[in-house]
């Protein structure tokens, strides 16, 4: 079987004021205090003895938080774009709440956050492509390494997305996990067949 151990990126300050990031690299986007805090606390609890190899973001936020998980393990690292979070498009840097407000028929109120009819508003990246790209990466890993335990961080929206591949959702019926947070998939190499083990596990929970 081979494991992946999928890790959000820690906090950065646009999460705390509802910004959307989307594949905005500037130090806005950089991990907070609370997001360097949040990652070295999972660095602690992390085993990761039996991994073989971290797979990172190019987005300096995701690179930050591996390089705190990565400081003990001394894993081998690829950088790989499929990792990237989804592009928001002309929404990436706005506001959420704005965008809310004055798109309503493109959002879930419920959890406001967007749906898939966003992207043509937006000329965004679409939910269906951002899963693309998380099944192509998935299946090339899970052939060089058949039988490995794997690192990977990334992004809100892309863990979200290894996580609905398993279940073949297509909106938002698996809501964005928390920073810093571990959702765990297993795959059998023989025939692809994908488990979701656990998915937003903190290693401090909140309730």
């Amino acid at each position: 079987m081979t494991e992946l151990l999928i890790v959000r990126h820690g906090q950065t300050s646009l999460n705390v004021k509802g910004i959307k990031q989307g594949t905005i690299n500037t130090p806005a986007t950089y991990l907070s205090p609370v997001g360097k805090q949040q990652a070295q606390i999972l660095a602690e609890k992390l085993e990761l003895s039996q991994t073989k190899q971290l797979f990172v973001s190019p987005l300096t936020r995701a690179r930050e938080t591996a390089a705190i998980l990565n400081q003990a393990a001394q894993l081998p690292i690829k950088i790989d774009d499929r990792l990237k979070e989804i592009s928001y498009g002309d929404w990436d840097g706005q506001l959420n709440q704005e965008l809310e407000a004055k798109y309503p028929e493109h959002f879930y109120h419920r959890i406001h956050d967007v749906r898939p009819s966003y992207a043509q508003v937006a000329h965004g990246e679409s939910f269906t492509a951002v899963q693309r790209r998380v099944a192509a990466f998935t299946n090339d890993v899970v052939s060089e390494f058949p039988t490995a335990q794997l690192l990977i961080v990334a992004h809100g929206f892309t863990v979200r997305s290894f996580a609905a591949n398993v279940v073949g959702c297509q909106g938002l019926e698996i809501l964005e996990p928390a920073n810093c947070s571990v959702t765990k998939i297993v795959i059998d190499p023989q025939n692809c067949e994908q488990h979701l083990v656990y998915y937003n596990r903190l290693a401090v929970p909140e309730f």
